[in-house]
């Protein structure tokens, strides 16, 4: 297995990423069978998840991409939330479902999904990869699937990067003195 030195370690496998994903996968079926809901991938650290788990559900569906973010650079969130939603996706009356990553403060996805029930879906909820209640700022709110809670940590692989780096990983790893391999 490929490790590069600034990994400290790893948080979860590969193998337990994909039968993660796979249970995800079973009950957004359950949820969405003849819905033909919007799968919408948020760019750029879900796109592994998004492909994986889009994979795994047995249903038509309807793929759409956004770029949402409240980092600058490094790894303190600015607490800015900036996205744009592409080609003028119509959602209204559309079963919409928004792929992370990882949640955290809950800013950007609170913003977000704000934003995204302006367009008049009939439902709106949302699938993370990765939780990180304890730095929860957005009172309240969580996501509607998730795949593994974890502590304050920051992570890399399986799409999470830190500057760029490490997003071909297969399994998530925690950085080695966070932050310093980001600039």
């Amino acid at each position: 297995m490929y490790c590069p030195e600034e990994i400290e370690g790893v948080l979860l496998t590969e193998e337990k990423i994909k039968a993660k994903v796979s249970e995800l996968g079973e009950l957004l079926t359950r949820e969405y069978a003849e819905k033909n809901p919007l799968f919408i991938c948020v760019l750029k650290g879900s796109v592994v998840f998004f492909a994986d788990l889009i994979r795994e559900i047995k249903c038509p569906l309807e793929i759409s991409f956004l770029r949402a973010s409240s980092y600058g650079s490094g790894t303190v969130s600015s607490g800015n939330v900036q996205f744009s939603v592409g080609a003028n996706i119509d959602m209204r009356g559309r079963h919409v479902v928004i792929v992370e990553d990882i949640m955290d403060t809950a800013r950007t996805l609170f913003a977000l999904k704000n934003e995204l029930l302006k367009r008049e879906p009939e439902s709106l909820k949302i699938v993370t990869l990765l939780d990180k209640p304890s730095r929860r700022v957005v009172s309240g709110f969580s996501a509607d699937y998730e795949g593994f809670a974890i502590d304050d940590l920051f992570v890399v692989g399986y799409g999470l990067d830190c500057g760029e780096k490490f997003r071909n990983l297969p399994y998530i790893g925690i950085l080695r003195q966070q932050g310093t391999y980001c600039t």
